[in-house]
Order: C-alpha cells, then structure tokens, then sequence
C-alpha cells in the first residue's frame, strides 16, 4: 500500500480517555514522559518503531499530536505527507533531509529542540545513527506518509 494513513494506528491511542476528553471540551494532560504509552509502529515505519498518539486522531480531518521513536541507526526512506507537519525533536541525535533521493551528506543534525516545519507533499528523510531518537509531531488530518518509491516501504506487501 503507497499511502500510509495513519487512521489504522487510532488503535494505539495513549490514553483511552482522549476522545473521550475531545469530545467534551476537557483537558488532557500526561505530566511527565513516563504517562505516554508506546505501542509499536504501523508496518509502515522502520521495524523497532514506536508511536504513541496522544491527541486527536491523525486520520480523521482535525488537529492531532503524536510522538514517534526511531531505535538507532533507523532509516525512513524519502517520502511525503499529505498534508503540513511540524516536527520537534525530544531526544537523541535526528537528522532530516529533503529530496527524493536519500544523501545523508546534505541532511542537517537536529538536536533536542530542534524544529522544522514542513509544508504538504514536501519529499524529504529523516534518519538517527548511533542514538534512539523520540520526536514529536503535530499537524492536522487526515494525515499521511506517502512513500517516494514505494517499494522503500517497509510495509509493503507484494
């Protein structure tokens, strides 16, 4: 499947009170980084991924919040969102591209902090090297990851 669209990973909502608390008009708070769960990540993301959603619902129209972490030396391969992301790095050593094809030599360190906006159906890749990396992205949906060559999707079935 070309498209990732993240409505398959509502499942691994953090906390189960979220759309609950949406719907109401409450507030939603994790105090610290212990109060996110981790599930695993969609096929689509690099094996040893995690994701954790922790507002909204990424494939439904609305803004939503995730968090994803990259285990070392991790490559997502050259691809596209449907629409805007906004990426903040948590931890670890993250690095991004842009462009189709994967050269690590034009891609820039992003350190804790570290943020980059990215606009819909910009090509670009990410990596981590020798450290786990935790990122946090927020946008509005449906959102979704379209890879460039989609045989470099990891969830890929033939």
């Amino acid at each position: 499947m070309r498209r990732f669209i993240y409505s398959s990973i509502a499942v691994f909502s953090v906390v189960q009170g979220v759309a609950a608390a949406e719907q109401h008009g409450s507030m939603l708070m994790l105090p610290n980084g212990d109060s996110v769960k981790w599930q695993p990540g969609p096929a689509d993301l690099p094996k040893g991924s995690q994701i954790a959603v922790l507002a909204g619902d990424p494939g439904q129209p609305g803004p939503f919040v995730l968090r994803v972490k990259f285990p070392p030396n991790t490559l997502v391969a050259p691809h596209r969102h449907a629409t805007a992301e906004n990426l903040t790095v948590l931890t670890g050593q993250f690095y991004h591209a842009m462009g189709e094809k994967v050269d690590k030599s034009s891609g820039e360190q992003m350190k804790p902090g570290g943020f980059v906006y990215l606009p819909g159906q910009m090509p670009h890749y990410v990596w981590t090297t020798d450290t786990e990396s935790v990122v946090q992205v927020t946008g509005t949906g449906p959102f979704g990851l379209i890879y460039v060559n989609p045989s470099d999707n990891p969830g890929k079935t033939n």
